[in-house]
């Protein structure tokens, strides 16, 4: 079995490259890819602990709330490359300091 500290540190890690991403790039598709790993950060979190100290005992909530968490990262990504593809028509950039 694998240690919780494992899914911790993995966790951590991609976080970090996501918040790196954000901070760091111009390109407003970089930062929403960046978004989505710091949000696929948190929900490794979520599934390591839910795997714990919820599982045995048969409690559920930890993978609806994952799920929830699924579904507006989809969301977000939908509504993010939309609003995208509608600054780039109007401007003809995707850099984020120009739109």
């Amino acid at each position: 079995m694998i240690p919780l500290s494992w899914f911790l540190v993995l966790s951590a890690i991609l976080f970090c490259i996501g918040l790196y991403a954000v901070i760091t790039r111009k390109n407003t598709i970089a930062i929403l890819l960046g978004v989505e790993l710091m949000l696929n950060a948190a929900n490794i979190n979520i599934l390591a602990f839910w795997r714990y100290l919820y599982a045995p005992q048969g409690n559920i909530d930890g993978l609806i709330l994952s799920l929830i968490v699924f579904v507006v990262a989809a969301s977000e990504t939908a509504v993010g490359l939309g609003l995208i593809l509608s600054a780039y028509r109007r401007r003809k950039t995707v850099i984020a300091g120009e739109l």
